[in-house]
């Protein structure tokens, strides 16, 4: 379906009488057949979600965002068919996500989303006016911005009501893992995975399961033959990270899915794993870094009679579509270079540039216990003395300057370990969990494809 708009020219007699007052007859008879232009498409439907639409305009301006940002991020841009086609899929998720949201009353009002925006302005320490100023130089419609918010917000909340609410983790499978931890080595590996998902659809037939295997394996047999990983992700997998080059970035072993550990438990950088296959779909992992970390015991491990604590504060800047790595990055090192000139004081510095709740009290976390935190953070954190200020660190989260204050030992309650356990194990069941539910949503939904209309 397409919508047009026809465009009629006026009756020349009528411009005449208009410009000139009346004309003879003749003029007025030949001029008034008349004349038709060639109808011009403005707009037309790619997909049909449900009760909803997608349109070409949209499409094309999701697709133009993602070529810039995976352009920038050196992301290898699959072919434009590709791309439309693994967009496309990801916009009828989220928009069979937020009619949920819409029918279970969740709405975002423009209270809230003020909010949200303006947080993300004082953030990154502009006002209003400039962080739209900003966006609008970055050739994002700040409009446009502002709905995705509205949308990220709503469809978060479904998720929170939907999944986390409802994660079920039962008083034996801590048991379990607080024995497992008692004879965890005190070494573990700790991996940076990129992953190729081909889903299956919900109650899918043995004739569709062997369709998306043999896609699975086709893929397999291209990364095989030489192909970049990053870009066969960007163009086939069904994850929600394949437009990141299916990167799930550095994860310890208890932050991942079992059947990812083993496959890739004897595997080596730059290492492809077999075909595995899940609820979800069939994966293809691979193994983009590899190394070791020292295990802090103490925290949903094996109760030692008493633990280190740490008291730390730090300042976080963020990464995002206004911050990149690079300018994160210099500005830490520029305000590292501050503090050991003695030109300020980390408690000030925390308070005017930070990206954290923690800004206001110059950056002060308290006491921290083993495992309260990242890997990354915690494992620069343990290399300081007190009163020393690390180099700039990565994490999920962005980049750190981290100072280590004082530290102490506490005798660690039973009440703790079963609650830090039960948190362990939350993490490990939310993502899987999170992408079970979303494909149950989006295997609910009417979808009619019109992308290959002309």
């Amino acid at each position: 379906m397409r919508h047009y708009f026809s465009v009629r020219a006026l009756p020349i007699a009528a411009i005449l009488l208009t410009l000139f007052g009346a004309q003879p007859v003749a003029a007025q008879v030949s001029a008034a057949a008349p004349q038709k232009a060639a109808p011009q498409v403005i707009d037309s439907i790619v997909a049909v979600v449900n009760t909803d639409v997608i349109t070409r305009q949209e499409l094309n301006e999701r697709v133009r965002m993602v070529e810039s940002r995976m352009t920038q991020q050196r992301t290898p841009v699959p072919q434009r068919a590709l791309l439309e086609k693994q967009l496309l899929e990801r916009m009828i998720v989220d928009r069979a996500q937020l009619q949920l949201a819409s029918e279970s009353g969740i709405r975002i009002d423009d209270v809230l989303l003020d909010r949200a925006m303006g947080r993300m302005a004082e953030q990154n320490k502009l006002s209003m006016q400039d962080f739209r100023n900003q966006l609008e130089r970055d050739g994002i419609p700040f409009a446009r911005f502002r709905e995705e918010i509205r949308d990220e917000m709503a469809m978060q909340r479904i998720r929170e009501r939907e999944v986390d609410n409802k994660l079920q983790i039962t008083e034996s499978e801590v048991d379990n893992f607080i024995e497992a931890e008692k004879n965890a080595p005190q070494v573990q590996p700790e991996f940076n995975l990129a992953q190729i998902l081909v889903r299956i659809p919900e109650n899918a037939s043995p004739e569709q399961i062997a369709l998306r295997r043999a896609r699975a394996e086709d893929i397999a047999r291209q990364l095989a033959g030489g192909a970049d990983f990053g870009k066969l992700a960007a163009s086939y997998s069904d994850s929600i990270d394949a437009l990141k080059g299916g990167e799930l970035g550095w994860r310890t072993t208890d932050r991942l899915p079992q059947i990812f550990v083993d496959a890739v438990a004897n595997l080596n950088q730059g290492d492809l794993s077999p075909l595995i296959k899940s609820a979800n779909g069939f994966h293809i992992l691979k193994v983009v870094g590899k190394r070791t970390q020292s295990v802090v015991k103490g925290g949903a491990g094996t109760a030692p009679p008493a633990v280190q604590q740490t008291h730390a504060r730090h300042i976080l800047i963020k990464v995002n579509t206004i911050v990149t790595s690079a300018e994160a990055l210099r500005k830490l090192t520029d305000l590292k270079a501050r503090l050991d000139n003695k030109a300020a004081t980390f408690e000030e510095l925390a308070k005017l540039y930070s990206n954290d709740l923690s800004a206001s009290k110059g950056g002060d976390l308290g006491w921290i216990y083993p495992g309260d935190t990242v890997p990354e953070f915690e494992r620069a954190m343990n290399l300081l003395k007190p009163g020393e200020v690390s180099a700039p660190i990565e994490s999920p989260f962005g980049y750190h300057l981290i100072e280590v204050i004082e530290r102490k030992n506490q005798d660690v309650s039973q009440e703790r370990q079963r609650l830090l356990a039960r948190q362990t194990i939350r993490e490990r069941k939310l993502e899987e969990a999170t992408q079970d539910w979303v494909r149950q949503v989006r295997d609910r939904a009417y979808v009619e494809y019109r992308l290959e209309d002309k």
